[in-house]
């Protein structure tokens, strides 16, 4: 049910990868500017993981995920009513906030309801939910800003409406359970206290590196449909068509890349070989553009995906205690935030003063390096797959 209402939510996930060419195409900011506005996004973004993962442990998961759903409703319908550099900021900013506090109180909610020793498949079906919602909105996403952006933002907000209601209606009353029961635990059990993920030295360098490779992955969504629209000359429909593609490709294969991995690969091999397959996928771009090169550069940026992001919530719940689980993944989470606010004023300054050319290969270049320091610190971190942390 977690999953069934991250479809919903994500299905209408048609705003995001579409930001850049509505503010470039519709509102005609320059490429700089548009950078800007959406690292606002990602100060957003920073700001809400932080307060998702303080409040997660102060009031529970179960309410932040249902405000952020209902309260980001109103502000999905209200951003198409700012038309100004400083507007648009300011509103994708509060939404931000909002929308991403669900994030780190959805991942406490994971652990919480899935089985030790299914953690990593459990966040892997709560990705393809979110991989085939993200197949659909997108798609979607395309033909209707092709009639009026207005209906990007006011899809997002029926999607988010209506996984909020899904979710209070199916977890109101297990949430009241678990509560009790954990009162029960209490009663008989002494809480130990845990320190803070701030202060964990390991999980801080381990972050500055997802950090790293949030900058290089997640021009997905900022940077590379605006090459996708002035380089490769794509149109909205066929860029909304392959990132749906990206989406579908992902449920495909995700929870048999991920049994492979884990059956396989140790947690360091496999963040290796996902950052490195990611970096390969952009640096490709530099050298071809054909419908045939896009395609597969995002079908090796799906892989790669598939052997990195899952296994970072995995080893951030096996670094994390039992009972500051929701700053641990609010830590992590800043880190991949932190990459909305460089990623899209960084990435689009490079394009515009250096060429896409010379961004493809500065990207593969630096996921090479992030994976083979995966390589080191996630041994360093914990000592085997089964995250037994050390002390």
């Amino acid at each position: 049910m977690l999953a069934l209402v991250m479809l919903i939510n994500r299905a209408g996930s048609m705003v995001l990868p579409f930001l850049g060419v509505y503010m470039t195409d519709n509102l005609k900011f320059s490429i700089e500017n548009t950078g800007i506005v959406l690292s606002f996004f990602g100060i957003g973004s920073v700001i809400g993981s932080w307060l998702g993962g303080f409040i997660t442990d102060r009031i529970g998961e179960y309410r932040v995920q249902y405000l952020s759903l209902l309260l980001s409703v109103p502000l999905f319908c209200l951003i198409p009513l700012f038309k100004t550099e400083v507007g648009v900021a300011t509103i994708i900013l509060l939404q931000s906030i909002v929308s991403d506090s669900f994030r780190p109180a959805n991942s406490v909610a994971i652990t919480k309801y899935a089985k030790p020793d299914k953690i990593t498949r459990a966040f892997s079906l709560n990705r393809m939910a979110v991989n085939l919602g993200f197949s659909i909105g997108p798609a979607l996403g395309g033909i209707l800003s092709a009639i009026s952006y207005e209906f990007l933002f006011f899809s997002n907000a029926f999607a988010a409406l209506s996984a909020g209601i899904l979710y209070i209606v199916f977890f109101r009353k297990r949430n009241q359970l678990a509560k009790l029961k954990a009162k029960k635990v209490k009663e008989v059990i002494e809480i130990k206290k845990e320190s803070s993920p701030y202060r964990d030295g390991k999980f801080l360098v381990y972050c500055f590196f997802c950090m790293l490779f949030s900058i290089c992955f997640f021009q997905l969504f900022s940077t590379l449909t605006i090459f996708y629209k002035d380089t490769a000359h794509l149109s909205q429909q066929n860029i909304g068509y392959i990132l749906g593609y990206s989406g579908f490709l992902v449920v495909l294969l995700e929870m048999g890349l991920v049994q492979i991995a884990e059956k396989y690969f140790s947690l360091a091999a496999t963040m290796l070989l996902g950052t490195f397959i990611c970096g390969f996928a952009y640096a490709m771009l530099a050298f071809d553009y054909s419908i045939l090169t896009l395609v597969v550069s995002m079908s090796l940026l799906c892989v790669g995906e598939i052997w990195a992001l899952p296994f970072m919530s995995t080893i951030t719940a096996l670094r994390s205690g039992t009972n500051n689980k929701g700053s641990y993944m609010g830590l992590n989470g800043i880190s991949f935030s932190i990459a909305f606010i460089v990623t899209p004023y960084l990435g689009t300054l490079i394009a515009e003063k250096l060429g896409f050319t010379i961004l493809w290969i500065g990207t593969g270049i630096l996921a090479t390096i992030i994976a083979v320091a995966f390589y080191f610190i996630v041994p360093w971190m914990i000592k085997d797959k089964k995250g037994i942390v050390e002390n």
